[in-house]
């Protein structure tokens, strides 16, 4: 390698240069046009703004509230289970199997489809006929 040959990272792009004269096509007004709020140093308005007209998000009614809270759960069905690998499944083993993405504020086993082999789940929360399938055939389901 030679100091002629150095390259920068990534591609620079040169930053506009305004009030440089007519032929620079940024010049006088500087790209902003003449008078007007826009036009003024500070200038502009606030997201949401509409110029005076009552906004759309006082226009339109609040209903209910969200709970800030409220535990959000990766559902796991029975036929997602199918598909794991491993017999101890754990949301480590699930997400390495490629079964779910991420883990949230934990996993619930939900009891959708059917379940061919016999497993250990841990899990956060089960329902109650998910636990009673993952029983029936021989497996555990242990909350964690």
């Amino acid at each position: 390698m030679k100091l002629g040959e150095l390259k920068p990272a990534e591609e620079r792009v040169s930053r506009r240069r305004v009030g440089r004269g007519m032929g620079s096509g940024l010049g006088k007004t500087s790209g902003r046009g003449h008078k007007g709020q826009k036009a003024r140093s500070g200038g502009g308005v606030r997201r949401g703004f509409e110029g005076g007209q009552t906004p759309l998000y006082r226009r339109l009614p609040k209903r209910g509230f969200t709970n800030i809270h409220a535990k959000n759960y990766t559902e796991v069905t029975l036929t997602m289970l199918n598909k794991s690998t491993v017999e101890d499944v754990t949301a480590e083993t699930l997400i390495a199997d490629g079964i779910i993405n991420k883990i949230n504020d934990g996993i619930v086993v939900l009891a959708t489809g059917k379940l061919d082999k016999k497993l250990n789940v841990k899990a956060t929360r089960f329902t109650a006929s998910a636990k009673e399938k993952i029983e029936a055939l021989g497996g555990k389901a242990e909350v964690i």
